[in-house]
């Protein structure tokens, strides 16, 4: 079976899913849709797909079953939703959607044209990330109680001021916490389970954007454990994403989605990488040269429509990380008031 693709984006990002797809056995790329006529003209020519600026002409475009929706994250739910009623399965890029009430009817629209809705999670084909969450389910850590997370990456002035959506509240959702965090959110909650906000704040120290481009924010999960978060784009020069969970067997470090030190009271990992090999791109970069992990999500959810079963992430999964960002910016606009939701 041959599955055609249509790519709706022309950004970075969607010429990583295009990368990603093209090197998909049984699947073609046969339509892209852009408001960057050079960048989506040249994607088209590289896949041998068929170029469009108008996104109804796009969606209209058959043979087509999937699309892969890669422009501005306040665009997801539109956009998604439109494809759904047009009978195609909808795989979006990070996050779902900008709300919880756009996630909800986007969900709703996906489920009544009996479609399958995914989203890139990466993070949960990463295969010491696999590891990692197969070690604490099966109580190999002990119980967790304390889990960290920092993501203190940098872009500079020039990465807000060069897009007219980037940084702002109606495409961007927010700032280094919607856009940058949101991969960390979600890998949070893979991890730990549901979590609801005890404090958190968030300023404008470096850019130039009515966003934030500073966070932090404390957690609790439903299990009792504890958690903090901090997400930047304003931490010069930028460093591996980073994460510490702790249970009462030991600690467990990963940075840039590899274990790098595992600190047990009985027991020892083979899979422990060195430190110096665990350089983060994204960091520094929104360019993803690597799409290993985008092609596994597209490989897993073409697997779910094949076998009409649950892709990795699925809308209702990916929701979580959308309420626990809107949990935690509301939190933030109240100045650090204490705020307690569960994101389911």
């Amino acid at each position: 079976m041959t599955f055609h693709i249509g790519i709706l984006g022309g950004g970075n990002i969607s010429q990583t899913h295009a990368r990603a797809a093209s090197a998909i056995d049984g699947a073609r790329v046969v339509a892209v849709c852009g408001q960057n006529t050079e960048k989506v003209n040249a994607m088209a020519a590289t896949c041998g797909a068929r170029a469009y600026e108008e996104v109804q002409a796009f969606f209209a475009h058959r043979p087509m079953e999937v699309v892969l929706i890669g422009s501005p994250s306040g665009l997801h739910a539109e956009q998604g939703i439109e494809a759904a009623r047009r009978g195609l399965h909808v795989l979006v890029e990070k996050p779902l959607a900008i709300t919880t009430e756009q996630a909800d009817a986007l969900i709703d629209a996906c489920e009544r044209a009996g479609v399958k809705l995914g989203v890139f999670f990466q993070d949960r084909v990463a295969p010491d990330l696999i590891k990692l969450k197969q070690f604490i389910a099966a109580g190999q850590l002990g119980k967790p109680f304390l889990a960290s997370a920092r993501v203190k990456w940098y872009r500079p002035p020039e990465y807000y001021a060069g897009s007219r959506w980037r940084g702002t509240w109606a495409l961007d959702g927010g700032g280094a916490l919607m856009n940058q965090g949101i991969h960390t959110v979600d890998l949070l909650l893979w991890l730990m389970g549901e979590a609801g906000v005890v404090w958190a704040r968030a300023i404008t120290a470096r850019h130039n954007i009515e966003v934030e481009d500073t966070l932090v924010a404390a957690l609790q999960f439903a299990g009792g454990a504890l958690g903090t978060l901090e997400a930047t784009t304003s931490v010069y020069p930028g460093y591996p994403r980073r994460i510490e969970v702790s249970g009462a067997l030991g600690t467990i470090i990963v940075e840039n989605d590899r274990v790098t030190r595992a600190d047990l009271r009985s027991a020892s990992l083979d899979w422990v990488a060195q430190p110096e090999q665990a350089a983060d791109e994204r960091a520094v970069s929104p360019v993803i040269s690597d799409a290993h992990g985008h092609r596994r999500i597209i490989e897993d959810f073409l697997q779910a429509i094949a076998t009409d079963s649950r892709p990795l992430c699925d809308g209702r999964e990916a929701r979580r990380s959308v309420a626990l960002v809107e949990a935690i910016y509301e939190s933030a606009r109240a100045g650090g008031s204490s705020f307690n939701k569960f994101t389911s």
